[in-house]
């Protein structure tokens, strides 16, 4: 898959600013700071489509952007940052589950983690939620430009372990600074739209 054009569509907190639910879509999960923003950037071929903070916990609503005309790549609010208070993490949970349950176009949540520390307690609780309504099945390990090649498949055995995948499960390494693994991501998406929805380039 080439993304050629990536456009924001939509700035949602709740299910009637949605766009309407006409083309799959694909969200991205993952605690503040982990490097979700870079990514988008970098899948999009697209500077500053997602915007990135220095200051964790920014991105406060569910931001839909289209591609290529033909599916929509959603971020989701960043979860687990400390600095917030209980009652705006406890909204943005909200936000999200309506989200999840609701969306009927929605085929699959990206997890993402630091590949640099084990998934956090609230890293398995995610993705325990997605693997209970039929959503998981893909993570993304950022960052992988921070730990050596030696070190790297370490690492993807722990988080294997931490958050109980299964053998057909994924583990993608990526890298925004250094371009990496975003191919091999880019085909997944392509296989998880064609096969849901026959949609091609």
């Amino acid at each position: 898959m080439i993304i050629k054009k990536a456009d924001i569509e939509a700035i949602a907190v709740k299910p009637n600013q949605y766009p309407e639910a006409n083309v799959p879509e694909i969200a991205f999960a993952g605690r503040s700071n982990v490097g979700k923003s870079s990514l988008l950037n970098l899948l999009t071929n697209r500077r500053n489509l997602a915007r990135t903070s220095g200051s964790p916990g920014k991105t406060r609503t569910i931001n839909f952007y289209k591609i290529n005309d033909e599916f929509r790549i959603v971020d989701l609010p960043g979860y687990g940052y400390a600095k917030i208070s209980k009652s705006q993490s406890a909204g943005w949970g909200e936000m999200m589950e309506m989200y999840l349950e609701g969306r009927p176009n929605l085929l699959k949540v990206i997890q993402l983690v630091d590949i640099r520390h084990a998934p956090s307690a609230q890293d398995v609780q995610m993705y325990d939620y997605l693997r209970h309504f039929g959503l998981d099945g893909i993570v993304i390990a950022t960052k992988a430009d921070k730990v050596s090649s030696n070190e790297r498949q370490k690492c993807i055995n722990t988080i294997r372990k931490t958050l109980k995948l299964s053998l057909e499960d994924k583990v993608i390494p990526v890298s925004a600074l250094k371009r990496t693994g975003y191919e091999e991501l880019l085909d997944e998406l392509e296989q998880l739209i064609t096969n849901d929805f026959g949609v091609t380039e």
